[in-house]
């Protein structure tokens, strides 16, 4: 579905809300009644497209399968997003059938967050994407009542958020190679996709055009803990940040060497999903990378990030390619870390929505209430 399309789908959506019947994400005529005073959501798909193909260790794609929601109550909307990269064994069916069951028109609080996600967890296990969606929704929704931005609500100082990242993938054709460098200019952190068989080839094209500095993503992509070790010394005499999941999230013992004598910050990306996990990553990893479509949205994100600050861990923000929706939401965190790489939405052709900039490579939340989104 392309942008024209989605909005016109989106107005269709908002007079079909006043009706009886209304529209599922499929185009079945589906049995619904929007109620004064409860929670009422819709949903649909929409694919976001990639400015240039992503060359990771495992995968190559030019698209990401993506589903935008929405909450209403009472006059207002929360906006939200699922974007699903295959990694995280969602998609567009998945998410829209996990939506389709839920009921939140039981709901007459929207302050009732907590409940709320009770509820989520209770209809299936998994479905984090999904989840993420009516959660960052929902926050959007309750920040509007509430005439609030959330980081506003959480306390946090908008002048503390750190630049973000600006995400390079090998390609092997040079002047696309060389075009995605250029687009780098405007970012003072450069990050760099890994674990193909030419890391240190990609790294050479940077710094021959670029000294700014550089994190690096692996994507799981070394195998060997020796020869990773080997990579992370070279790295650190090229100003590299640190090294994000370096190898497999099952090989715990070979990371956690890998740290003890690593001169670079190990973080953990894949090893870690939800709250849960960090205490076990504490054991492996310097830090955490948190993203919304892991950890079921901003209300258990925030929990992560407090955790492992608690346990002295280096937090990363971070996001997958999807809409200035869901990076906004991700960046109401962004006071409360070490690093940021939401760059999601920089990243693709057809974003759909006004939210975060970045200003002189820093991450710049808007001053508007929820999440600080508008449709454009």
């Amino acid at each position: 579905m392309d942008r024209r399309n989605f909005l016109k789908a989106g107005v269709f959506g908002a007079v079909m809300a006043s009706s009886p019947i209304s529209f599922s994400a499929f185009g079945q005529a589906t049995k619904t009644t929007d109620r004064l005073g409860r929670l009422n959501l819709s949903f649909e798909p929409y694919e976001l497209k990639l400015r240039h193909s992503f060359n990771l260790a495992k995968s190559q794609r030019t698209t990401t399968p993506d589903v935008q929601v929405r909450i209403s109550y009472d006059g207002l909307t929360g906006y939200g997003e699922a974007s699903m990269p295959p990694y995280l064994g969602e998609s567009v069916s998945s998410v829209c059938s996990y939506l389709a069951r839920l009921d939140l028109s039981q709901f007459s609080d929207p302050f009732r967050i907590e409940d709320i996600h009770e509820y989520l967890e209770s209809v299936a296990p998994g479905n984090r994407a999904a989840k993420a969606s009516v959660d960052i929704a929902l926050h959007d929704l309750v920040g509007k009542i509430m005439k609030q931005p959330w980081y506003k609500i959480w306390g946090l100082n908008p002048d503390k958020c750190p630049d973000t990242s600006f995400t390079v993938s090998y390609d092997a054709d040079p002047d696309e190679m060389a075009k995605k460098i250029s687009e780098t200019a405007p970012y003072k952190v450069i990050k760099i996709k890994m674990g193909l068989d030419h890391d240190k080839e990609l790294v050479e094209s940077i710094r021959r055009r670029s000294d700014v500095p550089i994190c690096v993503d692996a994507n799981q992509g070394w195998t060997d803990k020796e020869k990773a070790l080997e990579m992370c010394h070279w790295l650190a005499e090229r100003n590299c940040l640190f090294v994000e999941q370096p190898m497999s999230k099952d090989a715990i013992d070979a990371t956690a060497w890998l740290r003890e004598r690593s001169p670079l910050p190990i973080i953990a990306d894949e090893f870690l999903q939800r709250l849960p996990d960090i205490r076990r990553a504490a054991g492996a990893y310097d830090g955490i990378n948190i993203k919304l479509m892991k950890s079921t949205g901003m209300h258990e994100a925030y929990q992560m990030a407090v955790l492992a600050r608690a346990l002295g861990m280096k937090v990363m923000l971070g996001c997958m390619t999807e809409t200035s929706c869901a990076v906004t939401a991700a960046a109401q965190l962004a006071p409360m870390v070490d690093w940021a790489d939401l760059d999601g939405n920089l990243l693709i052709e057809n974003d759909i929505f006004d939210g975060l900039k970045i200003v002189d490579g820093k991450v710049t939340l808007p001053d508007r209430p929820g999440i600080g989104v508008v449709p454009v």
